[in-house]
């Protein structure tokens, strides 16, 4: 049946919270449900609810919701060796369920069939007959996961075969075959998927069935190893968005279905590999509704995935854009970008300004260039602080005047005979002529630095009001000089609308961390357009400086 379509089979709301740090709420779950739904996935694994409450509450409440594309699948294994079918809890939850497609998966390893389960063999082949048929006969769409399969082939060939046939025998049509130890290598694996397909499609009156595959990453080869078994036939494939899993993960529904999408003339389930132009920001959304933070590096849909850093990569960048990319990244949703840095060149830098919306006019690209060089051979890194570049060309036009400028600053770290750590920094700021000079409390210098700086300027730009640090790394760049090294700080900052990142680089972290803060609110202050507005309250000011 390799004329099929190739079906997709989503199964992040199961295998994906199996990942080490992923924990779904059930208005997680129904939110990224109707996310898949919409995008056009024609399957969505919803969890087991024989084994947890939420994922009975997550069925309760997917039945009053209207299913645009998607087929809901319940997922539970196959009844327990001393029960009858009718009288198993697990397989009553899944029919309770009340969904479309029920899933049940079955031991093909020996090994867990004796050791594991405690059954015999063939009580195994029992328990794979009866669960199906037990689903099939209340009308619900079999698919039948064959646990551990390709170990279990490896082992015992005939009777994981078997366990095959009596799954097929009991009425299920999508057979899937699972590496679920995730350690196949590819020519193993496809070796294996023609041997199964020949064999079972050999047998006398053997029903049509679709072939199925269910991969894992603990070789880094789950994606590879999916597109392989297609290759060889397979015709429906499971997978998570993002990769997520227990141990190293899931094969990548992300890449799985760009690949099939935009690399093979194979027809798909959902059609044209669904709304390919919101796969970014469908993999970004369920990341950020995990808790996960987006994979810069993800093929496809990642920050980084069609970002060109080395001068010569970028300067034919700028000439042919496809030389460099593989796929037009606007066909999944994605962007190119030129990144800055000591690599790139100075076309590097005129296109990177221009696609910030800066033309350099005024100012020398090449100059500009030179200058980023011998900054980041001073530990900046202008790739991860978009804002300070943006700062870095401001600064080099004509008619530039700093909103503000730090005239001084202390930072004081106290902590005696037990009590809470104290930290305590003022400031002395500059805004057109006059002086403010101010102090705050905090839970660490950086922080009491950031609230002093803060508390002055706002004094001046009301519209600071809004403006918080939402994250702060700090990195050790010559890590042999112990405490002395010099440390770079990326600062990323929010106004409640939008974010950007700024950067400073000094022996001295309070220095590095005072420099990426002050970057911070000057890049807002310029965005937003800010004028000047003394507020009558402000307290501390001294006469303007030099008086």
């Amino acid at each position: 049946m390799t004329d099929q379509p190739v079906t997709l089979y989503d199964t992040t709301l199961r295998d994906g919270t199996q990942g080490e740090n992923i924990t779904l709420s059930l208005a997680d779950k129904l939110r990224i449900a109707r996310m898949l739904d919409e995008y056009g996935m024609p399957y969505i694994e919803g969890g087991w609810p024989g084994s947890n409450p939420k994922d009975i509450e997550f069925f309760k409440a997917a039945r009053g919701m209207t299913w645009q594309t998607a087929k809901l699948a319940a997922f539970g294994s196959t009844r327990h060796r001393s029960n009858r079918a009718e009288d198993d809890p697990n397989l009553r939850e899944l029919v309770a369920a009340e969904t479309p497609v029920v899933t049940i998966f079955g031991k093909s390893w020996l090994l867990h069939v004796t050791e594991v389960l405690g059954a015999t063999a063939a009580e195994n082949l029992d328990m794979i007959s009866d669960s199906v048929r037990f689903i099939v006969d209340r009308g619900r769409e079999s698919v039948y996961d064959a646990e551990h399969f390709f170990d279990g082939y490896k082992a015992d060939r005939d009777y994981a075969l078997a366990t095959l046939r009596a799954a097929r025998e009991a009425g299920s049509r999508t057979l899937v075959l699972c590496d679920t130890n995730g350690g196949t290598l590819t020519e193993e694996l496809l070796a294996i998927v023609g041997d199964v397909r020949g064999s079972l499609e050999a047998d006398a009156a053997a029903p049509l069935v679709t072939w199925g595959i269910h991969t894992h990453n603990d070789a880094e080869l789950a994606v590879a190893n999916s597109m392989a078994a297609v290759m060889a036939g397979i015709r429906h494939v499971q997978a998570t968005i993002n990769g997520y899993g227990e141990r190293c993960g899931n094969a990548n529904m992300v890449s799985i279905l760009a690949n099939l999408a935009l690399k093979t003339p194979h027809e798909l389930i959902p059609a044209g590999g669904g709304a390919l132009d919101g796969l970014t920001e469908l993999a970004r959304s369920v990341a950020e509704i995990a808790n996960q933070k987006p994979d810069d590096y993800q093929p496809y849909v990642g920050r980084s995935a069609f970002a060109h850093k080395g001068g010569v990569h970028g300067a034919a960048v700028a000439k042919v854009e496809r030389s460099y990319q593989h796929i037009d990244p606007t066909a999944v949703g994605n962007a190119g970008r030129l990144v800055v840095s000591e690599l790139g060149g100075k076309a590097n830098t005129r296109i990177r300004a221009e696609q910030l919306g800066h033309q350099l006019d005024d100012v020398d690209p090449k100059v500009l260039s030179e200058l980023i060089k011998q900054l980041e051979s001073e530990g900046a890194a202008f790739e991860g602080a978009e804002a300070s570049f943006e700062l870095l060309i401001r600064r080099h036009q004509a008619g530039y005047v700093a909103p503000f400028r730090i005239v001084d600053y202390t930072c004081l770290v106290e902590q005696r005979s037990g009590r809470e750590l104290l930290a305590e920094a003022t400031v002395k700021v500059e805004v057109d002529g006059e002086v403010l000079h101010t102090a705050a409390d905090g839970n660490g210098p950086v922080n009491a630095l950031d609230a002093a700086l803060r508390k002055a300027l706002r004094a001046f730009y009301p519209q600071l009001d809004s403006v918080h640090l939402i994250d702060y790394k700090v990195r050790i760049l010559d890590g042999d000089a112990a405490t002395a090294a010099r440390t770079r700080v990326i600062i990323d900052s929010s106004d409640g609308t939008k974010e950007w990142s700024t950067m400073g680089s000094d022996t001295n972290i309070i220095a590095a961390s005072a420099t990426a803060l002050a970057d911070s609110l000057e890049y807002v202050i310029w965005k937003s357009g800010a004028e000047l507005r003394r507020r009558d309250e402000r307290h501390f000011t001294t006469a303007p400086a030099g008086r």
